[in-house]
Protein backbone atom coordinates (compact mmCIF):
# COMPACT_ATOMS: atom_id res chain seq x y z
CA UNK A 1 0.00 0.00 0.00
CA UNK A 2 1.51 3.54 -0.99
CA UNK A 3 0.10 6.49 0.59
CA UNK A 4 0.29 10.44 0.32
CA UNK A 5 -0.15 13.78 2.30
CA UNK A 6 -3.97 13.21 4.15
CA UNK A 7 -4.78 16.65 2.69
CA UNK A 8 -4.74 15.61 -0.66
CA UNK A 9 -8.88 15.56 -1.84
CA UNK A 10 -10.11 12.51 -4.34
CA UNK A 11 -8.86 9.23 -2.79
CA UNK A 12 -7.70 7.00 -5.83
CA UNK A 13 -6.63 3.62 -6.16
CA UNK A 14 -3.60 2.31 -9.18
CA UNK A 15 -4.57 -1.05 -10.57
CA UNK A 16 -1.44 -2.50 -12.80
CA UNK A 17 -0.73 -5.70 -14.08
CA UNK A 18 1.93 -7.45 -16.13
CA UNK A 19 1.08 -11.38 -17.63
CA UNK A 20 4.27 -12.99 -16.28
CA UNK A 21 6.79 -12.93 -13.40
CA UNK A 22 9.85 -11.20 -15.50
CA UNK A 23 7.79 -8.26 -16.38
CA UNK A 24 8.14 -5.53 -14.20
CA UNK A 25 5.18 -2.85 -12.96
CA UNK A 26 7.58 0.18 -11.57
CA UNK A 27 6.61 1.90 -15.19
CA UNK A 28 3.49 1.80 -14.68
CA UNK A 29 3.00 2.38 -11.24
CA UNK A 30 5.53 5.60 -11.77
CA UNK A 31 3.80 7.00 -13.87
CA UNK A 32 0.25 6.57 -12.93
CA UNK A 33 1.57 7.70 -9.09
CA UNK A 34 2.81 10.78 -10.78
CA UNK A 35 -0.36 11.74 -13.15
CA UNK A 36 -1.94 11.39 -9.12
CA UNK A 37 -0.06 13.57 -7.65
CA UNK A 38 -0.23 16.13 -10.29
CA UNK A 39 -4.06 16.35 -9.91
CA UNK A 40 -3.74 16.04 -6.20
CA UNK A 41 -5.32 12.98 -5.53
CA UNK A 42 -4.70 10.69 -2.36
CA UNK A 43 -3.55 7.53 -3.53
CA UNK A 44 -4.81 4.86 -1.23
CA UNK A 45 -3.79 1.87 -2.20
CA UNK A 46 -1.49 0.19 -5.54
CA UNK A 47 -3.26 -2.98 -6.62
CA UNK A 48 -0.85 -5.03 -8.41
CA UNK A 49 -1.14 -8.42 -10.89
CA UNK A 50 0.95 -10.82 -12.37
CA UNK A 51 -1.64 -12.65 -14.39
CA UNK A 52 -2.92 -13.47 -17.86
CA UNK A 53 -5.22 -10.44 -19.33
CA UNK A 54 -7.57 -13.38 -20.81
CA UNK A 55 -7.91 -14.94 -16.86
CA UNK A 56 -11.14 -15.55 -15.29
CA UNK A 57 -12.26 -12.93 -12.99
CA UNK A 58 -12.24 -15.67 -9.98
CA UNK A 59 -8.14 -15.11 -10.54
CA UNK A 60 -8.20 -11.18 -10.77
CA UNK A 61 -7.36 -10.80 -7.47
CA UNK A 62 -6.69 -6.90 -8.38
CA UNK A 63 -9.95 -5.57 -10.13
CA UNK A 64 -11.69 -7.65 -7.41
CA UNK A 65 -9.50 -5.52 -4.76
CA UNK A 66 -10.45 -2.43 -6.85
CA UNK A 67 -14.39 -3.30 -6.54
CA UNK A 68 -14.18 -4.30 -2.92
CA UNK A 69 -12.79 -0.08 -2.26
CA UNK A 70 -15.54 0.88 -4.58
CA UNK A 71 -18.56 -0.43 -2.81
CA UNK A 72 -17.41 0.49 0.43
CA UNK A 73 -16.95 4.20 -0.72
CA UNK A 74 -13.10 4.58 -0.23
CA UNK A 75 -12.34 5.69 -4.02
CA UNK A 76 -13.73 7.57 -6.39
CA UNK A 77 -11.42 6.93 -9.17
CA UNK A 78 -9.66 3.65 -10.68
CA UNK A 79 -6.18 4.24 -12.36
CA UNK A 80 -5.21 1.96 -14.64
CA UNK A 81 -1.99 2.58 -17.11
CA UNK A 82 -4.17 1.14 -20.42
CA UNK A 83 -7.09 -0.46 -21.21
CA UNK A 84 -5.65 -4.10 -21.80
CA UNK A 85 -4.00 -3.91 -18.38
CA UNK A 86 -7.63 -4.38 -17.37
CA UNK A 87 -8.09 -7.51 -19.29
CA UNK A 88 -8.11 -9.24 -22.77
CA UNK A 89 -11.49 -10.19 -22.42
CA UNK A 90 -14.32 -7.65 -23.47
CA UNK A 91 -16.71 -9.00 -21.11
CA UNK A 92 -14.42 -8.77 -18.12
CA UNK A 93 -13.39 -5.47 -19.13
CA UNK A 94 -16.63 -4.15 -19.59
CA UNK A 95 -18.41 -5.42 -16.40
CA UNK A 96 -15.38 -4.10 -13.97
CA UNK A 97 -16.50 -0.41 -15.96
CA UNK A 98 -20.05 -1.15 -15.39
CA UNK A 99 -19.58 -2.50 -11.69
CA UNK A 100 -17.06 1.05 -10.88
CA UNK A 101 -20.18 3.21 -12.07
CA UNK A 102 -22.75 1.44 -10.26
CA UNK A 103 -20.79 3.15 -7.07
CA UNK A 104 -20.07 6.23 -9.21
CA UNK A 105 -16.05 5.58 -9.58
CA UNK A 106 -14.54 6.10 -12.38
CA UNK A 107 -11.71 5.03 -14.59
CA UNK A 108 -9.08 6.64 -15.80
CA UNK A 109 -6.38 5.00 -18.43
CA UNK A 110 -3.26 7.24 -18.79
CA UNK A 111 -2.64 6.10 -22.43
CA UNK A 112 -5.42 8.32 -23.88
CA UNK A 113 -6.09 10.24 -20.62
CA UNK A 114 -9.56 9.61 -20.73
CA UNK A 115 -11.99 8.61 -17.92
CA UNK A 116 -15.44 7.24 -17.98
CA UNK A 117 -17.30 9.82 -15.49
CA UNK A 118 -17.36 12.93 -16.13
CA UNK A 119 -16.71 15.88 -13.32
CA UNK A 120 -20.80 15.72 -13.08
CA UNK A 121 -20.85 11.88 -12.73
CA UNK A 122 -22.43 11.01 -15.96
CA UNK A 123 -20.69 8.52 -18.69
CA UNK A 124 -18.31 10.42 -21.06
CA UNK A 125 -19.42 9.49 -24.43
CA UNK A 126 -15.97 9.43 -25.81
CA UNK A 127 -14.80 7.44 -23.27
CA UNK A 128 -17.38 4.61 -23.61
CA UNK A 129 -16.75 4.07 -27.38
CA UNK A 130 -12.70 4.35 -26.95
CA UNK A 131 -12.77 1.70 -24.31
CA UNK A 132 -15.48 -0.84 -26.91
CA UNK A 133 -12.27 0.04 -29.45
CA UNK A 134 -9.12 -0.67 -27.10
CA UNK A 135 -11.16 -3.53 -25.72
CA UNK A 136 -11.40 -5.07 -28.94
CA UNK A 137 -7.91 -4.81 -30.26
CA UNK A 138 -6.43 -6.07 -26.44
CA UNK A 139 -8.36 -9.57 -27.93
CA UNK A 140 -7.36 -8.98 -30.82
CA UNK A 141 -3.81 -8.72 -29.79
CA UNK A 142 -3.61 -12.35 -27.91
CA UNK A 143 -5.13 -13.82 -31.01
CA UNK A 144 -2.71 -12.35 -33.46
CA UNK A 145 -0.20 -13.35 -30.79
CA UNK A 146 -1.47 -16.98 -30.95
CA UNK A 147 -1.55 -17.27 -34.36
CA UNK A 148 1.87 -16.34 -34.90
CA UNK A 149 2.92 -19.37 -32.44
CA UNK A 150 1.27 -22.26 -34.04
CA UNK A 151 2.21 -20.56 -37.64
CA UNK A 152 6.08 -21.00 -36.73
CA UNK A 153 5.46 -24.06 -34.62
CA UNK A 154 3.93 -25.28 -38.38
CA UNK A 155 7.09 -24.14 -40.15
CA UNK A 156 9.03 -25.53 -37.61
CA UNK A 157 7.77 -29.43 -38.03
CA UNK A 158 7.55 -28.73 -41.71
CA UNK A 159 11.37 -28.31 -41.92
CA UNK A 160 12.04 -31.24 -39.69
CA UNK A 161 12.98 -29.19 -36.70
CA UNK A 162 12.34 -31.96 -33.46
CA UNK A 163 10.50 -29.41 -30.96
CA UNK A 164 10.62 -30.35 -27.16
CA UNK A 165 13.03 -31.00 -24.95
CA UNK A 166 15.99 -33.92 -26.37
CA UNK A 167 15.39 -37.71 -25.44
CA UNK A 168 17.36 -39.24 -22.69
CA UNK A 169 17.44 -35.74 -20.42
CA UNK A 170 15.07 -36.58 -18.14
CA UNK A 171 15.66 -34.95 -14.57
CA UNK A 172 14.79 -36.85 -11.38
CA UNK A 173 11.81 -35.21 -9.50
CA UNK A 174 13.93 -33.08 -7.08
CA UNK A 175 16.10 -30.93 -9.87
CA UNK A 176 12.95 -30.87 -11.76
CA UNK A 177 11.25 -28.79 -8.65
CA UNK A 178 14.37 -26.94 -8.41
CA UNK A 179 14.44 -25.86 -12.47
CA UNK A 180 10.85 -24.90 -11.53
CA UNK A 181 11.05 -22.80 -8.70
CA UNK A 182 8.59 -20.30 -10.21
CA UNK A 183 6.24 -23.05 -10.90
CA UNK A 184 6.15 -24.63 -7.49
CA UNK A 185 6.06 -21.21 -5.50
CA UNK A 186 2.60 -20.31 -7.36
CA UNK A 187 1.00 -23.74 -6.93
CA UNK A 188 1.88 -23.49 -3.37
CA UNK A 189 0.50 -19.80 -3.22
CA UNK A 190 -2.84 -21.82 -4.62
CA UNK A 191 -2.72 -20.86 -8.43
CA UNK A 192 -4.05 -22.77 -10.78
CA UNK A 193 -2.25 -25.06 -13.38
CA UNK A 194 -3.57 -23.53 -16.23
CA UNK A 195 -3.43 -19.52 -14.29
CA UNK A 196 0.41 -20.91 -13.33
CA UNK A 197 1.15 -21.75 -16.81
CA UNK A 198 0.13 -18.03 -18.26
CA UNK A 199 1.78 -16.38 -15.49
CA UNK A 200 5.17 -18.48 -16.00
CA UNK A 201 5.15 -18.24 -19.54
CA UNK A 202 5.50 -22.13 -19.80
CA UNK A 203 3.24 -24.75 -21.10
CA UNK A 204 0.72 -26.48 -19.15
CA UNK A 205 2.03 -29.97 -19.70
CA UNK A 206 5.36 -28.67 -17.60
CA UNK A 207 3.00 -27.47 -14.97
CA UNK A 208 1.15 -30.36 -14.89
CA UNK A 209 4.04 -32.60 -14.25
CA UNK A 210 5.68 -30.23 -11.50
CA UNK A 211 2.23 -30.33 -10.08
CA UNK A 212 2.54 -34.51 -10.16
CA UNK A 213 6.06 -34.37 -8.41
CA UNK A 214 4.89 -31.65 -5.82
CA UNK A 215 1.84 -33.52 -4.64
CA UNK A 216 2.61 -36.88 -4.82
CA UNK A 217 1.72 -38.96 -2.10
CA UNK A 218 4.60 -40.58 0.39
CA UNK A 219 3.95 -44.33 -1.70
CA UNK A 220 4.98 -42.18 -5.39
CA UNK A 221 7.65 -41.02 -3.85
CA UNK A 222 9.20 -43.56 -2.20
CA UNK A 223 8.84 -45.33 -5.65
CA UNK A 224 10.30 -43.06 -7.75
CA UNK A 225 13.36 -42.86 -5.73
CA UNK A 226 13.49 -46.89 -5.60
CA UNK A 227 13.27 -46.86 -9.57
CA UNK A 228 15.86 -44.16 -9.81
CA UNK A 229 18.40 -46.34 -7.71
CA UNK A 230 17.79 -49.26 -9.77
CA UNK A 231 18.65 -46.77 -13.13
CA UNK A 232 21.80 -45.98 -11.33
CA UNK A 233 22.10 -50.07 -10.54
CA UNK A 234 22.12 -50.76 -14.06
CA UNK A 235 24.21 -47.76 -15.65
CA UNK A 236 27.11 -48.72 -13.78
CA UNK A 237 27.47 -52.42 -14.95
Amino acid sequence: MEKVNSTLQIPVVILVRVSTAKQETARQISELQGYADSKNYRVIEVCQETVSGRADESDRQGLNRCEELARAGLVKKVLVHEVSRLARKNSIAHRFVEELEKYSVSLYWHSQSLETLLPNGKRNPSAGIMLALLAEMARGEVEVLRDRINSGLAEARRKGIVLGRPKGTTLSPERFLKKHRDIVRLLKGGQSVRNTAKITGKGVSTVQRVARHLFASPCDKLRSKIDEVHVESFSTV
